[in-house]
Order: C-alpha cells, then sequence, then structure tokens
C-alpha cells in the first residue's frame, strides 16, 4: 500500500472537520446566515438586541413602510390560534422620513442585510418609496409587499392579480438600482402565474408566502376576537402550505425565492431550502422563543456536518421526487 504523502493527513483531516459555509447569495445580497426576520415580527431590526443571538441572524426585513405614518387597525390587534397566530396591526408604522433618519443609522450597525419592506395604495407610492431607498446607505434590497389594495382599482390586492403584480414590480424597478424583492400572497389560483408575471418585470427575487386570511370567533360574546374581524394567519399551521408554493413557484421562475412560514426550527429551514428556497424568513416563532435564531443556525450547521455538506447553498432545490409521478388531485 502506498504511504500517504507528507502532510496528506492532515489535510484530510481539516476537510472532515471544516466548519459548513451558512452563508448564502440572493440577488447580489450576501447573508451571513439563511435565516432572516421577516417584515412585521422583528419591528424595525434593534427591538430584539437584549434578548437574540444576532450573530446568527443573516438579515432583517423591516416592518412595511408607506409615505406617510400609519396609527393601525384598532385593538384587539393579534389572537393566538393553534398552532399559529392571528394578527391585525393595520401595518402601522412610522413612514419613510422617520425610518431614514431615525432608524437606519442603528442598523447600519448590526452587520446585517437589511430589506427594506414598502407599502403603498398607488403604483406611484411604491414607486416614490424605491426612489428615496435608492440612495439610503446601508440598504441591501427593496422587499415589496404587494398584499396591499390598490385604490384605483376598486381595493382589489395589487398580488392578487399578476398584470398588477407586474406593473407594480415594473414601476418598483424602474427607480432604483437595488435588488426588487416582491413578497407574494398565498391566495391565488397559481402561484407560478404570479412568480413569471413578476420575474418578467424584473423582480431580483420573490418572499413567499405572505400570511392567509382568516378569522376567530368569541362563541360567548359572538364578537370576532380581532377588531378588524379578519387578520392574517401565520405560524406553524401554515407551514406545510408555505413549502408547497415554495415549490410551485421553484418550478416556474429561475429567479432566487426567500422561503417563509411557520419556521421554528433548522428541519423546518430545510423544508423550504429543499423545496427550493434560497433563504428563509423566520417571523411568528420570535414572538414565542428568541432563541430560535441561534437554535436553528446551530442545528442547520450540525446538520450539514452529519451530511458532510461543505455549503448550505448546496442544498436549495434538492427534493428528491419524481415530480411527473405526483398525481394532479389528491
Amino acid at each position: 500500500m502506498p504511504m500517504p504523502s507528507p502532510g496528506s493527513e492532515i489535510r484530510i483531516h481539516s476537510e472532515m472537520t471544516a466548519e459548513p459555509d451558512l452563508s448564502v447569495e440572493v440577488a447580489g445580497i450576501r447573508f451571513r446566515t439563511p435565516l432572516i426576520a421577516a417584515s412585521g415580527t422583528f419591528g424595525y431590526g434593534t427591538e430584539y438586541l437584549e434578548v437574540a443571538d444576532y450573530d446568527a441572524i443573516g438579515g432583517i426585513a423591516v416592518k412595511g413602510l408607506y409615505l406617510a405614518p400609519r396609527e393601525g387597525a384598532p385593538p384587539p390587534r393579534i389572537w393566538e390560534t393553534p398552532s399559529g397566530m392571528l394578527n391585525a396591526i393595520g401595518l402601522q408604522e412610522v413612514g419613510i422620513e422617520r425610518f431614514v433618519e431615525e432608524k437606519m443609522p442603528r442598523l447600519r450597525e448590526l452587520g446585517v442585510a437589511i430589506l427594506v419592506n414598502i407599502c403603498g395604495s398607488t403604483l406611484e407610492e411604491y414607486a416614490e418609496l424605491a426612489r428615496i431607498l435608492d440612495n439610503v446607505e446601508g440598504v441591501s434590497g427593496i422587499e415589496m409587499n404587494i398584499s396591499c389594495p390598490n385604490v384605483h382599482q376598486g381595493g382589489i390586492l395589487f398580488g392578487c392579480d399578476p398584470l398588477m403584480a407586474a406593473s407594480v414590480t415594473e414601476a418598483v424597478r424602474a427607480r432604483t438600482s437595488l435588488p426588487v424583492i416582491p413578497k407574494l400572497t398565498p391566495n391565488v389560483t397559481d402561484i407560478g402565474v404570479v412568480a413569471r408575471a413578476v420575474e418578467a418585470a424584473g423582480a431580483s427575487a420573490i418572499s413567499l408566502i405572505n400570511t392567509i386570511p382568516a378569522m376567530a370567533i368569541d362563541v360567548e360574546t359572538r364578537k370576532p376576537r380581532l377588531a378588524n374581524v379578519v387578520g392574517g394567519l401565520s405560524g406553524p399551521a401554515i407551514r406545510p402550505i408555505a413549502v408547497r408554493l415554495v415549490h410551485q413557484a421553484r418550478q416556474a421562475v429561475r429567479i432566487p425565492i426567500l422561503g417563509i412560514g411557520g419556521i421554528t426550527n433548522h428541519e423546518d429551514a430545510l423544508e423550504f431550502i429543499l423545496a427550493g428556497a434560497a433563504a428563509v424568513q423566520i417571523g411568528t416563532m420570535s414572538f414565542v422563543d428568541p432563541s430560535v435564531w441561534k437554535r436553528t443556525r446551530d442545528g442547520l450547521a450540525d446538520y450539514c456536518r452529519r451530511h458532510r455538506v461543505g455549503s448550505l447553498s448546496s442544498l436549495t432545490g434538492t427534493l428528491v421526487a419524481d415530480v411527473k409521478a405526483v398525481p394532479q388531485g389528491w
């Protein structure tokens, strides 16, 4: 048997014990881990400094912003449901000017990628927000909340119609050089149609999914649990739906996908990644257990070591399944 060359034993040992690379790149944005704080669940990015491990966080999608401040919906605005949470905050926010002046200086110090989530009632509002953010230091990309009503189209949500979703994406794309990431609603017949529409309109990536409209009732008073009656359902209850939609979107587009919906640990995150997500966003679980960031980051690293995966990004879209064999019905 030939003897190993000098130094080869050390090299082999080093390769076997090297820490996996958990960093990912999405639309030109580098995230040090694939874990992103979902918009609306992490405030403006600094509220969790005393309780969360920010070293485990790769990016933060800040609360959705309009041009002007909004007071939001009246209380009660949150209700816990089995395996989930209903919320009808009403997009309470400080407005783009205060955000840029008061919030961004501190965000720039965190060392994470910053996605600014924008909202609008018209194409012009989305476009103006994009124009303003284009020159703001520290903004890594723009995430568009297109689950907003278009006041010029009778209140229909931008994201529910492929043509409207494409129009707002195109309007934002024209006003910024930053990556543009529409956040898609699950409330459509075919997610692939909407995903292809925004891709063709210039989207750099897509976030998927937003919350699912739902409601709860107090049977003793016969009144809705939320003052707004209907709210958005998030949490583990929606995860299988979100994983399915990410998988379907992956078949439809080439641009990267940020998977969102009920992630509580590394196995949940891996479901999205295997289904086709390049990175994931965690939201509701951060209310329940702020240690979710470190637990999930460490779990992903351990998984990669056990499966001899050098780079987490190599797992994206590697679901082992005969897609052609899946029946149309169930």
